[in-house]
């Protein structure tokens, strides 16, 4: 990035993230002012203050980069404001999962997020709409809206992975697994009883890679329905999933499409995106291709399983 061509807006969310992840927060500021960039930092106050003050940058001839610092509701509200825009977005990740972060190869540590200030790739993103609502990673309906639901409702700041441990523990015992009706591209594709994840990533919670196929940039939305009645089926395909063998089965759909639209007889099925609460049955879901900018690592590849795990084990 060229430091002459304007200043650089820091949306920063204050309650996100460890110590650790504000240190870095930190750290890259001073990098960022120490090379004579015109740093402007915007403290975050709710998710809706978030995509007002990325709507203001994006229309800012001043602002010529937009970096969003906090969890993937920060990054997901960020998004949605730069819409349409040429502004490019970088992510520094101080959330729990940081699902597109991850999912771009987004690195946890200074020197990895100067060299990608420095050389990294600008390349057009993909996002989700559903029922009006952005989101840039993955959309769940059914057991994972269920486990958001119960999570929300106990947060109160900063999150961890073992914060999911008993909202996670409830649902896979209390869950009723209430029928649902799936349509891509307006062709009926499921009814009956399970779970749906749409999404424009590839891996998903811990790096599971549920949606196989997924690229953030060709245009489509990929959907992955996991046919479960009981809390055993669900450990199978859970098993499954962590093999990368999930859709092998006869009882697991993958599609890919442009629509989606979710619906239920039931009124007790919970939507999430990106790890927030989402709306109400029916879900009218669409993509809208290339929809923002992001500022990219060079050559980076997703974090998998194996790196994921080390950092939450690591606490970075």
């Amino acid at each position: 990035m060229k430091i002459e061509d304007g200043y650089i807006g820091l949306i920063l969310n204050p309650k996100s993230g460890s110590s650790s992840d504000k240190q870095l927060v930190r750290s890259f500021q001073q990098y960022l002012r120490e090379k004579g960039c015109d740093v402007r930092v915007s403290f975050t106050r709710s998710l809706e203050h978030v995509c007002e003050l990325a709507t203001q940058m994006a229309v800012d001839y001043n602002c010529r980069l937009v970096v969003s610092a906090g969890g993937d509701g920060t990054v997901r509200e960020t998004a949605h404001g730069l819409e349409g825009s040429d502004k490019p977005l970088m992510i520094i990740p101080c959330g729990t999962e940081n699902l597109l972060a991850n999912e771009l190869g987004y690195p946890r540590h200074l020197d990895g997020l100067t060299a990608m200030f420095e050389q990294g790739d600008i390349r057009p993103l993909d996002i989700g709409s559903a029922n009006g609502q952005c989101f840039t990673s993955v959309a769940g309906v059914g057991f994972d809206g269920e486990v958001v639901h119960r999570m929300q409702s106990l947060r109160t700041g900063h999150i961890s992975h073992l914060t999911y441990f008993w909202p996670l523990w409830r649902t896979y015992w209390q869950y009723k697994f209430p029928p649902i009706e799936v349509q891509v591209d307006d062709k009926d594709v499921f009814s009956g009883r399970g779970l749906v994840f749409v999404g424009n990533i590839s891996r998903y919670a811990i790096g599971l890679q549920i949606l196989q196929k997924a690229d953030t940039t060709d245009g489509l939305l990929d959907v992955c329905i996991y046919r479960c009645g009981n809390p055993w089926h669900l450990l199978r395909h859970a098993a499954a999933t962590v093999l990368k063998r999930h859709t092998r089965f006869c009882d697991v759909i993958y599609r890919q499409g442009r629509t989606v639209r979710i619906s239920s007889s039931s009124p007790d099925i919970y939507t999430q995106l990106d790890g927030d609460p989402g709306p109400s049955l029916p879900l009218d879901v669409h993509i809208i291709p290339q929809a923002i900018k992001v500022l990219t690592p060079a050559g980076a590849k997703p974090a998998g399983i194996r790196t994921r795990l080390k950092r939450i084990f690591q606490g970075s």
